[in-house]
């Protein structure tokens, strides 16, 4: 969208806060598009993404969604949400931690959602962040929503990402990996989520 602007934006968030960013570029459009294709296009859909950083996934959400869908993009970077606020007025910015997601959507009257994408750099939260995170998405998103996120090709090896994969098919019961995006910066693939797993469980 604003390519200059956002990479500067990028950019300084990760000399404020780089153990936070987990990211050494914005996703690319290929790889944000992958992760809307979730998005209904039908209806009047409610979705939510997390960890929008400077919008580089919410453009891709924007094109997919109707009139009268309603897009909450959340975001615990200060800067970052005030960029968004600025760059992108039709998106509904909440500036917060996603491991109060449940609370964050209820003060904003919102119980249930259609989709949730995900922008978050999961190997930066330990287990109890992650597990909170998935289970706040697990609640809103019912059986009937979709969950998309992505992890880089690179880390797979790497126990964390070993362990969030574990952790992706406690939670739900439908975890698809989907194909590589080589044009990514590095190279990513897709977590497809959907029916939330028995409350037990997580």
């Amino acid at each position: 969208m604003d390519g200059p602007a956002a990479r500067r934006a990028f950019l300084a968030a990760v000399l404020r806060r780089p153990a936070r960013i987990g990211a050494v570029a914005p996703s690319s459009p290929e790889l944000g598009a992958l992760l809307a294709s979730i998005v209904p296009c039908h209806g009047t859909p409610v979705v939510v993404e997390l960890g929008a950083g400077t919008g580089a996934i919410s453009d891709m959400i924007a094109a997919r969604l109707p009139a009268g869908a309603r897009h909450l993009a959340v975001e615990v970077d200060p800067a970052l949400a005030e960029y968004l606020r600025r760059s992108r007025p039709g998106l509904e910015v909440v500036e917060g931690d996603a491991t109060q997601l449940a609370a964050l959507l209820a003060e904003r009257g919102v119980a249930a959602v259609d989709a949730v994408v995900s922008g978050l750099p999961w190997a930066l939260f330990g287990s109890a962040a992650q597990r909170a995170i998935l289970g706040h998405v697990a609640d809103v998103i019912g059986p009937t929503g979709g969950f998309t996120t992505f992890a880089y090709r690179h880390a797979m090896p790497m126990a964390a990402a070993r362990r969030f994969r574990r952790t992706l098919h406690e939670v739900f019961d439908e975890v698809l990996v989907t194909r590589t995006v080589w044009r990514n910066v590095p190279p990513a693939f897709g977590y497809v989520c959907r029916r939330p797993a028995p409350a037990a469980v997580r």
